[in-house]
């Protein structure tokens, strides 16, 4: 054998195997789908029991969990179709996409198209599902919110023509979204796009006006609205009699819950609370469920799988600015906002650290529209992701 191919063969010997790069985020899929299952599994906990009440007495024993699994199974589909969707079209179809979501929020204030519940004029009937727009309107004005921010950068400083605009579109969502009323939409809108906005480099003057304003607005909202106005001091003060047997009776059973839970919970399927005293506990209040039959330790990987998820949006948007696509970034760095502000009012409301308000919990909660949007919104996070790696290995888009 040859000196030279005696050296050949010894580099190549010793010369690691090129690692291969897969085409999606493994620990933003697996973190999504830990939170899936989990809250498949303890929505059925949740709700395994309401058929005993007079409320679901036409109900079975799995009507919940058989909806639930088929809600999952439409976001999924819907979750494909968008990952489907390059990110250019998405920025190229911003603006009509934002308006069809105005309009369907006025669809709901129409009588005899949008269904009341509770009061609330919040839902498009399709027949065997409810359709919330205003979930359908949190990623399209994250995706008019990055689009106007990259159309307008060389304006950003200035007050009419870069900040007076996007203020205009904010307020005219809002007040559709008061109108139905739905608060906590409104307020996870306001975050995404405000979001956004800071992160494309919005005059920091502006930007504290604008936050100061938003705050002012809520709180004159809450002043004059009577009910809004009690249910704020009863969230002051849940445990006064009058305030637990009313508009704190569901914040005072779900911190009962998350007491009685302690440290590795009562066991799953053991929760008392489930038991027709925390009302709606498969929604809004799942997480004082997951307290009570999971503990600390089960709350705590519950905040990790959303910690993980939203510090990958945002380095995923990181990495994508980094590559001059200043519009994916900022629209995965909005789904991170997304999520986590949604997530973090769902916990607070849970904990008693935030006033009641009727957001669900992102990927865990029952609620058809709520599981479709949040795995849309996933789906286009991992679209930016994937077209990142698209560019890292040097193809074209």
């Amino acid at each position: 054998m040859s000196l030279f191919a005696e050296l050949t063969g010894s580099v190549n010997a010793v010369r690691p195997s090129r690692t291969r790069m897969l085409n999606y985020d493994a620990v933003l899929v697996t973190s999504a789908a830990a939170l899936l299952l989990l809250g498949l599994v303890m929505v059925y906990s949740a709700s395994v029991t309401l058929a005993d009440s007079p409320k679901f007495a036409n109900y079975g024993n799995y009507h919940f969990l058989v909806r639930h699994a088929l809600y999952m199974s439409m976001g999924v589909v819907a979750a494909v179709i968008t990952f489907s969707v390059r990110m250019n079209t998405w920025q190229k179809f911003s603006r009509p996409f934002f308006g069809l979501a105005l309009l369907l929020l006025a669809a709901v204030l129409i009588p005899g198209i949008g269904k009341e519940v509770n009061g609330s004029h919040r839902w498009l009937p399709l027949g065997f599902v409810n359709f919330q727009p205003s979930e359908m309107m949190k990623m399209a004005a994250l995706i008019y919110a990055a689009d106007y921010t990259v159309r307008k950068q060389a304006y950003m400083q200035s007050f009419v023509r870069g900040f007076l605009p996007m203020a205009g579109a904010i307020g005219f969502t809002g007040l559709f979204l008061l109108l139905e009323p739905d608060l906590g939409a409104f307020v996870v809108i306001v975050a995404i796009s405000m979001g956004i906005l800071f992160l494309g480099g919005i005059n920091g003057k502006m930007f504290g006006g604008l936050a100061a304003v938003l705050v002012s607005t809520f709180l004159l909202l809450i002043w004059t609205s009577p009910w809004r106005r009690e249910r704020l001091f009863a969230y002051l003060d849940p445990w006064t009699e009058v305030n637990a047997l009313g508009k704190a009776y569901q914040l005072s059973h779900s911190l009962i819950a998350f007491g009685r839970g302690e440290w590795f919970g009562v066991g799953l399927g053991a929760s008392v609370e489930k038991l027709h005293y925390l009302p709606e506990a498969h929604t809004d209040f799942l997480l004082a469920v997951i307290g009570e039959e999971l503990g600390f330790v089960g709350v705590l990987v519950v905040i990790s799988l959303f910690f993980i998820i939203v510090r990958r949006g945002f380095e995923i948007g990181r990495q994508a600015i980094a590559m001059d696509r200043v519009f994916s970034g900022l629209v995965a760095k909005g789904v991170a906002l997304w999520l986590g502000v949604q997530a973090l009012i769902n916990m607070g409301v849970n904990l008693g650290l935030l006033p009641t308000k009727g957001l669900t919990l992102p990927f865990m909660s029952f609620g058809g529209s709520s599981i479709i949007a949040s795995l849309c919104a996933l789906a286009v996070l991992m679209r930016v992701d994937y077209e990142n790696r698209i560019l890292m290995r040097g193809g074209r888009l």
